[in-house]
């Protein structure tokens, strides 16, 4: 976190105070704090903004995976249902989906024919709380399996 100090003054302070935006709209802003100061010289609004440097648009979009495109049209497929279980179970449980399984977890199940507890354990990022929580879910039934 970082904290840059902008005094702009009330009178003619119109340059440095799109100066102030244009560095407002670069960065993740996570507080401004305002003052007005009396000062000899005038009368002044002095801001101190706490930030990070956001990540840039063109970095968000290459990090974006094309999982159609990763998986093939099978795993695509499974990987599709299983999203649609995990939205299920995330409204059901009031969490936001990526705390059930990411969609990272999922490309990696989506490339298994048959998920079993063993499959989820293997998985990065499952451990034994989601695979107890929300692992039966995500099983599949093996080919002996008959179904009820």
């Amino acid at each position: 976190m970082q904290i840059q100090i902008f005094t702009i003054p009330i009178m003619g302070g119109e340059k440095l105070l799109e100066e102030m935006n244009v560095f407002l709209r670069s960065k993740k802003v996570l507080q401004v704090k305002e003052q007005l100061v009396n000062h000899s010289d005038g009368i002044f609004w002095c801001y101190s903004v706490r930030y990070v440097d956001d990540v840039s648009v063109a970095e968000r979009e290459k990090a974006k995976v094309d999982y159609r495109e990763v998986l093939g049209e099978v795993a695509f497929g499974r990987f599709t249902a299983m999203r649609e279980i995990r939205k299920k179970v995330a409204l059901d449980d009031a969490v936001p989906a990526y705390a059930v399984l990411t969609d990272g977890e999922l490309a990696e199940l989506a490339k298994v024919e048959v998920i079993t507890a063993a499959t989820l354990k293997n998985v990065k990022g499952i451990g034994e709380k989601k695979l107890e929580k929300y692992g039966h879910h995500f099983f599949t039934k093996t080919p002996d399996e008959k179904s009820e």
